[in-house]
C-alpha cells in the first residue's frame, strides 16, 4: 500500500537514497544542498527518511535535526569551514 509521502517523492536508485540518508544525517550538511543536489525540498527528505529507516532510528533522527541550526543554511551561524564532499555538484 503507498502512502501520501511516497506519492511525492521521485522514483530514486538505491545509490541516490545512500547518499540522500548519508547527507540527512550529516550535522552541517543543510537541507538547501540535499534540494540543490537531488531536488528534494526538507519535507521530501523527511518523508524519504521515514520510508526508508526503521521507526526508531526515524524518530533518533527527527529528534537530532529538529531545531538544529546547521540544517538551515539561513539559521547558521557560520559560512567558512562547510566541506563539500567530492560528491556534491559544483566540486
Amino acid at each position: 500500500m503507498t502512502n501520501r509521502a511516497d506519492m511525492d517523492l521521485p522514483n530514486l536508485d538505491s545509490e541516490t537514497i545512500d547518499r540522500i540518508i548519508e547527507m540527512a544525517w550529516e550535522d552541517r550538511t543543510p537541507f538547501e544542498a540535499i534540494a540543490y543536489q537531488f531536488g528534494l525540498g526538507e519535507k521530501e527528505v523527511i518523508a524519504l527518511m521515514r520510508r526508508e529507516m526503521k521507526a526508531s532510528s526515524f524518530r533518533m533522527w527527527r529528534k537530532r535535526v529538529s531545531g538544529r541550526k546547521t540544517k538551515h543554511l539561513k539559521e547558521r551561524d557560520f559560512l567558512v569551514g562547510r566541506m563539500r564532499s567530492q560528491n556534491q555538484k559544483g566540486s
